[in-house]
């Protein structure tokens, strides 16, 4: 595992290592999570974006020439 030094505003640092005591953990455990959480949320988003790319390239699905995409405020 690799070491990072990170910098932050002290009043920061005190809510977040007040945040950690309650959690019963460390402000390094709350930042691993955190970093961890972003990367496999980053993975998941690219590979759906993939998957929708790849299933409307294959479909067979065909709307007709009178379709109108309505925005989500139209429902």
């Amino acid at each position: 595992m690799k070491n990072i030094t990170l910098s932050m505003d002290e009043a920061v640092l005190e809510k977040v290592r007040v945040i950690a005591a309650r959690r019963k953990t460390t402000v390094n455990a709350l930042v691993r999570l955190h970093l961890e959480q972003m990367a496999r949320n980053e993975d998941r988003a690219k590979r759906a974006i993939a998957e929708l790319r790849r299933m409307s390239e294959t479909t067979e699905a065909r709307l007709g020439p009178d379709y109108k995409l309505r925005s989500c405020g139209d429902l």
